[in-house]
């Protein structure tokens, strides 16, 4: 049977593989894997410290929202356009719960500045928001219709 320092470097060289850490990441993470299952290996629940830290934010809002690229408030991973796919995939975690955790107004996209800005530019070259106004019109004139049926 492995050790349990054994078990805390394959539980960790797992998560390393996924997320680019620093050697000194590294080490906290080993020390904190290693400490968790030395708890649960004496029948004892996992201390509460270790469980804030994974809720508590690794940057900073302002931080993790930059102009070309996003970083992950959880992880600190970075580098990327957009958080949702990151999320779902590495955290197991929706958009909104992710929002709800770390405080992000619904207003901030979850994507990188010039991304946002980017998608906005084609969205006006395509026109979509005349698009959109005719389908909210057409949808009020439907909506009347069927109140009048109804009477």
């Amino acid at each position: 049977m492995a050790t349990l320092l054994e078990m805390a470097q394959q539980i960790v060289t797992a998560h390393a593989a996924t997320t680019p850490m620093t050697t000194t990441e590294l080490l906290a993470e080993i020390q904190k894997v290693y400490t968790a299952l030395q708890s649960l290996e004496a029948g004892e629940m996992v201390s509460e410290s270790v469980a804030d830290e994974s809720t508590a934010p690794v940057i900073t809002l302002k931080q993790a929202f930059r102009t070309n690229e996003v970083v992950c408030m959880i992880c600190g991973k970075g580098g990327m356009k957009t958080l949702v796919r990151h999320l779902n995939q590495a955290h197991e975690m929706k958009p909104t719960a992710y929002r709800k955790q770390f405080g992000i107004p619904k207003t901030q996209p979850l994507m990188s500045k010039a991304y946002s800005a980017r998608r906005k530019e084609i969205a006006a070259g395509m026109d979509l928001g005349a698009n959109l106004e005719k389908a909210r019109a057409a949808r009020q004139v439907n909506l009347g219709k069927s109140k009048g049926k109804k009477k």
